[in-house]
């Protein structure tokens, strides 16, 4: 096998981090005209592999490199490279970018399979509320018509997006892939935490992946004028939305020895005038953990605090579900594997679970999947912080390329 090469694996990532990048960060949304220039981009730099290309009518990537035998199931790895608003550079790319320099390792090897690339579009929520799309559909996690008028304010919806990239989502059925379609999936992440920084390991090989529940909650209230309505006449949404916030927050730390969290991520206040009682709110919710348990208790004591909360100020309050996803449990034989790989590697290894989603948790639906973490400084992520070391980045590709030469083989 050959070495891997530091200076190609900067060069990518460094260049994927000029496409959407301003002082506040990177901006690299699913399906924009910035996402398809750092895609064609990265395209231009790997054509010497000579890899088959192919992009599905959702616009997945498929970079496949052909072994011996094309007529059986090909091992296949990979993730993203669309960020949150106002991001990092490392999150999904250096999952893209280390499956990638992985196969200039195994240019020189014979090997039976195929080994295939997939770069996800759309494993960001940032875009239309919902995360992990891509990998959704072509598992069959997901129907079409949930995601096809998701949309944020002011944008076109995930449909009118397909289709400006050039995808076709009334013809989603043929992006979607049948159990066996691969041999196994590997996937490669930065952690988002400080698990391995901490502890100093350099592997975190994972082996359950927390799953979101994602609702809106809009509380209508009335709006008034802020100087004519008296305090004791008001039905202020905004407040009554302010008390659910520490509900959710206060939910998820009596949760939090089993590992569940919960974030409000978004306020959208209307009329969001500062003379005007906030007649209309609606709070973005995740909640999330890899404890099914925990999660419902959770989701039961905020739906405690909503009852409780329009019953007192006496305003509405509906629930409306975006997604709520079940915790998944990874390949054991391929962990193993990996802990195996690290042992002979002599690289430090952690086995643990996943906070965040990944692409690879919908994967087991249709083929054995595993995933890799390299440390990040300081656990941050999806924040323009958010920073890898080369040399980490690289002991984890190393293991990649070994999971994937014995795979193929």
């Amino acid at each position: 096998m050959l070495p891997v090469n530091k200076n190609r694996v900067e060069e990518l990532i460094g260049g994927l981090a000029k496409f959407g990048k301003t002082e506040a960060g990177i901006t690299r949304l699913a399906y924009t005209s910035t996402d398809k220039a750092a895609q064609m981009w990265l395209l231009k730099q790997i054509e010497y592999l000579n890899l088959e290309v192919r992009e599905d009518v959702l616009g997945n990537l498929f970079l496949r490199r052909p072994g011996l035998d094309p007529n059986i199931p090909p091992v296949a790895c990979g993730s993203h490279l669309d960020t949150v608003i106002h991001g990092g550079a490392y999150d999904g790319m250096c999952g893209v970018v280390g499956a990638l320099e992985a196969l200039h390792m195994l240019a020189d090897e014979t090997l039976r399979r195929s080994i295939e690339v997939i770069v996800f579009r759309a494993e960001e929520s940032s875009r239309f509320g919902f995360a992990t799309i891509g990998s959704k559909l072509i598992t069959g996690k997901a129907k079409p018509e949930k995601f096809a008028n998701a949309c944020r304010k002011d944008d076109i919806t995930f449909k009118e997006a397909v289709k400006e990239w050039g995808g076709n989502l009334d013809a989603y059925e043929k992006a979607l892939l049948k159990p066996g379609a691969y041999k196994c999936f590997a996937e490669m992440h930065i952690e988002q935490g400080k698990v391995l920084e901490e502890t100093g390991n350099q592997i975190g090989i994972v082996h359950n992946i927390a799953a979101p529940t994602r609702f809106k909650l809009h509380i209508t209230g009335m709006a008034d004028h802020s100087g004519a309505t008296p305090m004791g006449f008001r039905k202020d949404a905004l407040v009554s939305a302010a008390k659910l916030v520490l509900a959710v927050e206060t939910a998820a730390i009596n949760e939090k020895d089993n590992g569940t969290v919960g974030t409000v991520g978004i306020v959208e206040v209307d009329p969001g005038s500062i003379n005007v009682v906030p007649g209309k709110v609606t709070l973005w919710v995740d909640v999330r953990g890899v404890n099914t348990e925990s999660i419902q208790r959770t989701l039961k004591e905020i739906r405690q605090a909503v009852q409780g909360t329009a019953r007192t100020d006496g305003v509405e309050i509906k629930e409306e579900m975006l997604t709520s996803d079940t915790p998944v449990a990874l390949d054991e034989k391929l962990a193993a594997q990996s802990e195996a790989i690290c042992t002979e590697q002599k690289k430090s290894f952690l086995h643990m679970n996943s906070g965040a989603g990944h692409d690879a948790m919908h994967m087991p639906a249709i083929c054995p999947t595993t995933m890799l973490f390299i440390p990040c400084k300081g656990g941050i992520s999806h924040n323009p912080e958010e920073f890898a070391k080369t040399k980490d980045i690289c002991a984890g590709i190393e293991v990649l390329a070994e999971i994937l030469k014995r795979e193929a083989r």
